[in-house]
């Protein structure tokens, strides 16, 4: 998706590191309340310091909701997850990107008229009441509202098994998006194998799928996959556990199952931080995803060693693009009452993606969900 970001002012391109440091100060003791600042786990230290709360996409959205009186939300993090604040917000709070740029290469790797192309394609096949549609968190406000309406349902790394169990007590086969290693590594948790998946590339005819291979898949998974994540290699666990053979690798489940089959832990961000707290002391541990999380992780564990499972490491470009001085540009431009970079999703699109967020929490909580092909609309 194309974004463009204006230049900063000079101010702030040339600013020093304290410099940054007292606009920001000054400008959160200014704003007060009515500035809440969210920092994905992903950001760099320089902005991490400056977090009200941190976390992974949709609980620190969730926490946004909880702060109603905070007028503007600060989102340090990537396009998507600005978007999601927006949609779970008040409509009296303003949701804001430091840096348009900041998107995510996974989300961008399906949109709307893609997936739109891709559900017609296969109810010509098959029938569609067969399918559900089941989206990432890591997708766009579009995609969400795309399965409200398909009656499916988000998931998240954490609850992604939940929700599968679910879509199959509503059909028979699952479209998934837009990464294809969760929707994998899942499927093969639950019991399923490779051969009741499929890989629907959005660049072919018919995903470069027969018709045969849409009849007999149960998975349809999107080609999608995290730049980050997909940079783990069996090669990587080899040559860690060669170095340390009584060393710990936790993966995250956007990396391939190839890596997930053979780490000795596989989980969501929160577990991946919970795994290293649990560690016993002295442990080394080697973990497959993004460095900033990885050192941080690190700097906070004194008593164990935590390594990036890849030596040459990879911070995540995109997160990478938020820095000091456009937090600073940010925030200076609130005090001035200048509501820079704020992230609006439209009524419809709002409407249908909560449909499909309540689903999921629903569906984590154990509560009655609605049938999967009559969803009702709520506020």
């Amino acid at each position: 998706m194309f974004r463009l970001q204006s230049q900063l002012p000079e101010r702030y391109r040339e600013a020093s590191p304290e410099e940054l440091e007292e606009m920001i100060r000054a400008a959160k003791a200014t704003l007060g309340d009515r500035v809440f600042i969210l920092g994905h786990h992903y950001q760099r230290n320089e902005v991490m310091r400056w977090a009200d709360a941190r976390g992974d996409s949709y609980r620190l959205s969730v926490l946004a909701q909880e702060r109603p009186e905070a007028d503007f939300i600060v989102f340090c993090g990537v396009h998507f997850m600005a978007e999601s604040a927006d949609i779970l917000t008040a409509d009296h709070q303003q949701v804001i990107l430091p840096d348009l740029n900041a998107g995510c290469s996974m989300a961008d790797m399906a949109d709307l008229d893609e997936v739109t192309e891709a559900w017609e394609a296969i109810g010509d096949i098959i029938d569609i009441n067969e399918v559900v549609p089941i989206t990432y968190m890591n997708s766009s406000a579009a995609l969400k509202a795309f399965v409200g309406e398909h009656g499916g349902a988000v998931c998240t790394s954490t609850n992604a098994r939940q929700v599968l169990e679910w879509a199959f007590t509503q059909g028979h086969r699952v479209l998934f998006f837009p990464d294809q290693h969760l929707g994998r590594n899942t499927g093969i948790a639950m019991g399923y194998t490779h051969d009741d998946m499929r890989v629907w590339n959005p660049r072919l005819e018919l995903g470069g799928l027969t018709e045969d291979d849409v009849r007999d898949a149960t998975f349809l998974l999107w080609r999608g996959h995290c730049s980050v994540h997909q940079r783990f290699t069996p090669a990587h666990v080899e040559a860690f556990r060669a170095e340390h053979p009584d060393g710990i690798v936790v993966a995250h489940p956007e990396c391939s199952h190839e890596v997930c089959s053979i780490a000795d832990q596989v989980g969501s961000t929160d577990f991946i931080i919970k795994a290293v707290a649990a560690a016993p002391v002295g442990s080394t541990i080697a973990i497959g995803t993004e460095i900033h999380l990885v050192n941080r992780l690190a700097e906070e564990t004194p008593d164990k060693t935590v390594v990036s499972l890849d030596p040459l490491v990879c911070p995540c470009s995109t997160m990478f693009r938020i820095d000091g001085p456009h937090l600073a540009w940010t925030l200076e431009n609130l005090v001035d009452g200048n509501v820079v970079n704020q992230i609006t999703v439209d009524p419809v699109t709002t409407e249908w993606a909560k449909v499909a967020l309540q689903r999921m929490l629903d569906i984590t909580q154990g509560r009655p969900v609605a049938p999967a092909h009559q969803p009702q609309p709520v506020g």
